[in-house]
């Protein structure tokens, strides 16, 4: 209930007695369920959560601190929402504005009439979500540990003529095996001049001797997630890509010392992108140096040349700084951290100097 707690004391600066929580990620941060349907209900003293016949045996026994209310239909839930917060007290309630469409907005809107006056927030459950447990901590370093068995057993698969949907594919096995529900977002492998693509995803190229092949990848974990980059050589690289690889290391190695509680964003992005500039590839690097981690695979803060949101400590963030040279190829190295009181610990372990397969 802690997390509840917390969420509670943020009820008088929003203007609100209550809350509905209508996000995925937010319901099971908040009360362990796991289910696919649901809506959370909180006031001050009360924690219900309203779900239908599929899932109400699941509920009551992953949501030991909620009541489970029983939906007839989803249809339903409007008028049970309104209903619930009256005889709850609730008289402003809060809802997640980037989750509740149109449409679900309206017909909330109808159901409450002058009963319960709806208001509109942002941000608030992911904000608590950004501190991460001890238990947070734990399942999201064994998917660290699953993505780092998988690098090394993928080293020994890798190889020319195979393509980069059997590098996916093998990654993702190797991974569940490992005792990962599946992979933590969808995989990216990239090699030779695709390797040029920070997000290309795994298509059926073949691997080539001389191409990089950067991997993108992690393990989903209880409900975590790692995120873990690591570029290869199939076969001697170019000169021009060894040199590329030796700069983002080093961008990475700038970061990692870096980066502690206090700093912003902003200041975390520039460890790595100043150094890129300085060799002269700047403009080779578009995206931002990292962002956090955990039930999603991309959560605050995301740390950018805009960012000024204030590093803290208990903040799980990927440090993953990149090259990429159009019809050349590409570089990028990631590695997931948590910021500690002093600094920050590095959850990821796979070899970090250039490999040559």
């Amino acid at each position: 209930m802690e997390k509840v707690n917390r969420l509670r004391q943020q009820f008088t600066a929003l203007g609100v007695d209550g809350i509905l929580i209508t996000n995925a990620q937010n319901r099971r941060y908040l009360s362990n369920f796991t289910g696919t349907y649901g809506v959370l209900l909180i006031s001050n003293d009360q924690a219900k959560l309203l779900t239908d016949f599929r899932y109400t045996v699941q509920a009551a026994a992953q949501a030991t601190d909620f009541e489970i209310v029983h939906l007839p239909t989803k249809e339903s839930v409007y008028a049970e929402v309104v209903r619930l917060a009256e005889e709850m007290g609730i008289q402003t309630l809060a809802f997640e504005e980037a989750n509740v469409t149109y449409a679900m907005h309206r017909s909330y809107a109808n159901a409450a009439k002058e009963k319960v006056e709806l208001v509109p927030t942002a941000g608030i459950v992911e904000g608590l979500r950004m501190i991460k447990t001890a238990d947070e901590l734990a399942k999201i370093q064994t998917a660290a540990e699953i993505a780092d068995a998988a690098f090394t057993h993928i080293t020994s698969f890798l190889r020319p003529g195979i393509s980069e949907l059997d590098v996916s594919n093998e990654l993702e096995i190797f991974m569940r095996k490992q005792g990962a529900s599946g992979s933590a977002f969808d995989i990216i492998i990239a090699s030779g001049h695709r390797s040029a693509l920070p997000h290309g995803v795994a298509s059926d190229k073949l691997i080539e001797s001389g191409d990089m092949v950067t991997m993108d990848y992690g393990a989903l974990y209880q409900g975590y997630r790692s995120d873990i980059t690591r570029t290869v050589a199939v076969g001697e690289p170019s000169e021009q890509l060894k040199a590329i690889y030796g700069i983002v290391l080093e961008a990475r190695n700038r970061a990692v010392a870096g980066i502690r509680p206090g700093i912003t964003g902003k200041e975390a992005d520039a460890f790595a992108r100043d150094y890129i500039t300085q060799q002269g590839f700047g403009e080779r690097f578009g995206h931002g140096m990292g962002h956090g981690v955990g039930l999603d695979i991309h959560e605050e803060p995301f740390m950018s040349t805009r960012c000024e949101m204030m590093i803290q400590e208990g903040m799980v963030l990927t440090v993953e700084p990149g090259i990429y040279i159009p019809d050349v190829g590409g570089v990028r190295i990631e590695d997931d951290i948590v910021v500690t009181e002093e600094g920050n610990r590095v959850l990821t372990s796979a070899a970090r100097d250039l490999i040559i397969l």
